[in-house]
């Protein structure tokens, strides 16, 4: 199970560095876009903050 849990936060960590990367480096993103990304971050940390706990327990 410990091994599943870790191969999906792999997955969230990369997809949590692409919309950063996406973000940061995009010149003329409109409100709503950064908006909609903004919400992708707050669900994936949300998602590895339990996955962590998961993982601890």
């Amino acid at each position: 199970m410990d091994a599943k849990i870790t191969e999906t936060l792999e997955y969230y960590f990369k997809k949590r560095n692409e919309i950063k990367d996406f973000v940061n480096n995009s010149n003329d993103l409109k409100t709503d876009q950064i908006i909609e990304n903004g919400e992708e971050l707050a669900i994936l940390e949300y998602k590895i903050t339990a996955l962590q706990v998961a993982l601890e327990n």
